[in-house]
């Protein structure tokens, strides 16, 4: 069987693929391209061609950059955070201790849980007359009076970036904990005889172990997080004041609740190279971590 019938099979065989995937994701692409070049309105309208006005209003224009900014200090604080909570719980969950197995089992729920349900026990959580937050605090002695977290442009994005966290470091924990287990027993045996502390035991023996995945799940974190829009509508819907609007919260804000299809389009297709950009970066540094291990 010669090699271009076997090439001719496989692209007859990935046909039907290609043309979902097309269908579904090529001609809305196109679409929202050509909506992004008019004025058009959601309902009434076709619209006008307007060239690249649109993206120069919203490069330029004040909700932009601060939505820009917002997300960019939600992503960068909430992945953070998950990275470090979760190379500290898989450190803890690699230990030999009773219940070890239980506890395991307990840290998959908060990210097996829907984001919307999620959001909605936090939104409980910081309930200012009933909230279990504000019922510690107070009892513990930290604050004098029931606080709005979420009703507080100063608390609000902090708020939401706990929330987000207790969702996802199970996600890093798991792929930090699956990569322990796989680190031989011997070297970290050898190391201790040698004398290496628990800290450069870690850095010098673990780490490079860690590097890797850790660098696929802040990969996947990063772009995740970047691109939020759910647990921030449930709990937020961007307020109070715009403090928790993120450029997914405005694409949605523009295209549908005033109705400028336009505007949506060109400012969710400025997302879509943001969030590009990004992954083409992450992927030049997996490439460059998978070429010097």
């Amino acid at each position: 069987m010669s090699a271009n019938w076997i090439s001719t099979r496989a692209w007859l065989l990935m046909l039907p693929l290609l043309v979902v995937m097309v269908s579904v994701i090529g001609w809305p692409l196109v679409d929202t391209v050509r909506l992004s070049f008019t004025d058009a309105k959601l309902v009434g309208t076709a619209g006008s061609f307007v060239g690249i006005d649109n993206y120069a209003k919203m490069l330029t224009g004040s909700n932009f950059q601060r939505a820009l900014v917002t997300t960019t200090w939600f992503a960068v604080v909430s992945v953070a955070a998950e990275m470090v909570l979760g190379v500290l719980a898989a450190l803890l969950l690699n230990q030999q201790f009773r219940g070890r197995t239980a506890l395991r089992a307990l840290m998959i729920l908060p990210w097996a849980l829907p984001t919307v349900v999620n959001a909605t026990l936090w939104r409980l959580i910081y309930n200012p007359e009933y909230g279990a937050l504000n019922a510690a605090l107070t009892q513990l002695g930290l604050i004098d009076s029931y606080r709005s977290w979420l009703g507080e442009p100063d608390s609000a994005l902090t708020a939401l970036i706990v929330a987000d966290c207790w969702k996802n470091f199970p996600l890093v924990a798991l792929i930090a904990l699956a990569t322990l287990q796989a680190v031989p027993r011997d070297i970290t045996a050898a190391a201790l005889v040698d004398g290496a502390g628990p800290f450069n035991r870690f850095r010098f023996v673990v780490m490079p172990y860690l590097a890797g995945p850790l660098l696929v799940a802040l990969v996947l974190r990063t772009i995740e997080a970047f691109k939020v829009f759910d647990i921030i509508w449930v709990m937020t819907r961007g307020g109070p004041a715009n403090s928790t609007r993120t450029l997914s919260i405005l694409v949605y804000q523009e295209a549908f609740s005033f109705q400028r299809a336009g505007s949506g389009a060109s400012l969710a297709l400025i997302v879509t190279l943001l969030v590009t950009v990004l992954a083409v970066a992450y992927a030049a540094l997996l490439r460059r971590a998978a070429g010097a291990s």
